[in-house]
């Protein structure tokens, strides 16, 4: 009879066969941070105007070219969990404010890489994760104070165009004036009174030709869509909005009909047709001029539409049909039955346009009460206009939350430089061991202007020095040149590089937040997986190679 030999002793014989446990310093602490700097390090070379691309091919095959680290994160499949923790900080941060996903992972980076050394000379993380947080909040302290522009009338575009303008440049430098003009045209023209902006109501239709110089805002909705009938135009058109199929109504029940001439047939049909014109007709008759429905439109359907002159459009998505019930104030029904006067949408336009090789149907309201605006993109690739839209959505995100919060800080790196020189001197101040965590926060920050510097080609540590000469003489919106050919700064108030206060407010919360989560473990255990061994990949089996 066999023995039963034992486990090793230690926490690991307590775990089923196959599991993994690491602890201490070395074991667990070092290996997260260690896996954390290398993800930070890779989305550092996407950050600022210079920011280098992208491209990620993911578990569909489907590819992206981009600088856009949300989209980075979202689409690579990452596996360690304290990488993991500053990807969910990212994606809060994308979910708070939409912008500022970039600086949350590289400044969390920033602060564990400072935190190695400090344990690596012997400060418990206990120390150093008090001390971080005493210099956000002290950090969270000073910025109300370094606020240099603030907008208070959300619909003067000019001053809209202005504040957004930074947010795109750094993921589309050259473009950020037509860029950010369009934005704050589709945004300030659908602005409510009292509710609050919703993004989902600036849409963007992407179309394949042209250049981006062509782009433009359509107050109303845009489809790649061509009219199923033959009216493809209609003005101060009344809109009847459907879910259902605009076809003759089956019958819940199948049933058998027992028809024994020619005659019986006829009249049979005939009753149907009857039926479905005296639908057609009941609808026009309310007023309406376009009929939109989520499903197909059937032939006999569509003849007796062209009869009575209205326009057909079909909408594939749901989510399409209830925006545009929204952007007309129509209600969408469930059954072919006439509108009320309640129910029924209006616009001013319903026509069929041609953009390059495309044919649109444009759904445009004249008048200031649009609730929905699109902005149509051109471009010569799919994988372009992807990034172009991208650059709106951060823009949008940022123009909804000027909306709650109106106040910009100094870009370019001035913020990071003014709270690393201020952050020092609080430093100075503290008697236990945190104030070398608070220190070494301050030395974090110097990572933006850093990888600036390094995306743009210039010497990292000549231009933080530099920063740092001008901050000290009292030029607090000093901030990097970017379009210098040598290190140099520039006032940024000059040049308009604005950053949204929410989104550094939020930025520094959530890095800090991860990075004292992670530093805060000690122990990683990693039960055996489920399941048997996986498939070879791409493999075909035996049977169908003989």
């Amino acid at each position: 009879m066999a023995l039963h030999v034992p486990k090793a002793p230690g926490f690991a014989s307590m775990l089923k066969e196959g599991a993994r446990a690491y602890s201490g310093l070395e074991e667990a602490v070092y290996r997260n941070i260690n896996a954390c700097k290398e993800f930070a390090a890779s989305v550092r070379s996407a950050y600022g105007p210079n920011g280098m691309n992208k491209m990620i091919i993911n578990h569909i095959e489907k590819q992206f070219v981009t600088s856009d680290a949300g989209t980075i994160m979202r689409e690579l499949d990452v596996e360690h969990p304290a990488a993991k923790l500053m990807i969910q900080a990212s994606q809060m941060q994308e979910a708070e404010v939409g912008d500022g996903t970039n600086f949350v992972v590289i400044f969390c980076g920033a602060l564990l890489a400072e935190a190695e050394e400090l344990c690596r000379l012997g400060v418990t993380t206990s120390d150093i994760t008090e001390g971080y947080e005493k210099a956000l909040d002290k950090a969270l302290d000073i910025l109300p104070k370094l606020v240099c522009y603030e907008i208070k009338d959300y619909r003067n575009q000019i001053q809209v165009k202005e504040a957004i303008k930074a947010s795109i440049m750094s993921k589309q430098l050259g473009y950020e004036e037509l860029i950010s003009d369009l934005i704050s045209k589709a945004c300030v023209s659908i602005l409510p009174e009292n509710t609050t902006f919703n993004v989902d109501n600036v849409r963007v239709c992407k179309i394949l030709g042209g250049g981006l110089h062509t782009s433009e805002v359509v107050h109303g909705m845009v489809f790649k869509r061509f009219v199923e009938g033959e009216v493809s135009s209609a003005s101060n058109a009344k809109i009847a909005l459907y879910s259902c199929p605009i076809d003759i109504i089956q019958t819940e029940t199948k049933g058998t009909v027992l028809i024994k001439s020619a005659e019986e047939l006829k009249n049979f049909s005939k009753g149907e047709e009857s039926l479905l014109e005296s639908q057609i007709k009941a609808i026009a008759d309310t007023g309406a001029k376009v009929i939109v429905a989520g499903a197909k439109f059937g032939d006999m359907a569509l003849h007796y539409m062209n009869k009575y002159g209205l326009m057909a459009v079909r909408l594939n998505s749901k989510f399409d049909l209830r925006r545009l019930s929204k952007s007309v104030n129509g209600t969408v029904l469930p059954r072919l039955t006439p509108p009320s006067p309640e129910e029924l949408g209006f616009c001013d336009n319903v026509f069929v346009n041609e953009l390059g090789d495309t044919s649109v149907c444009i759904f445009k309201s004249e008048g200031s009460d649009s609730r929905i605006a699109t902005i149509v993109i051109r471009g010569s690739t799919d994988n372009y206009m992807d990034d172009i839209e991208r650059a709106i959505d951060d823009g949008v995100n940022t123009f909804k939350s000027l909306t709650r919060d109106g106040r910009f800080l100094p870009g370019a790196g001035a913020v990071e430089i003014e709270l690393s020189q201020q952050l020092a001197e609080y430093a100075d101040t503290l008697p236990g061991l945190d104030q070398y965590a608070v220190r070494k926060f301050a030395s974090a920050l110097e990572i933006f202007p850093k990888a600036l510097a390094e995306n743009t080609g210039i010497n990292a540590t000549e231009v933080v020095n530099k920063l740092h000469l001008a901050h000290k003489e009292g030029h607090k919106n000093d901030g990097f040149d970017i379009d210098a050919e040598h290190a140099s700064t520039i006032d940024v108030t000059g040049t308009t590089i604005y950053d949204l206060f929410q989104t550094k407010y939020w930025s520094l919360k959530y890095a800090v937040g991860a990075a004292c989560t992670i530093l805060k473990v000690d122990q990683i255990i990693m039960a055996k997986r489920a399941g048997g061994p996986k498939p070879r990949q791409g493999g075909s089996n035996s049977d169908d190679e003989s």
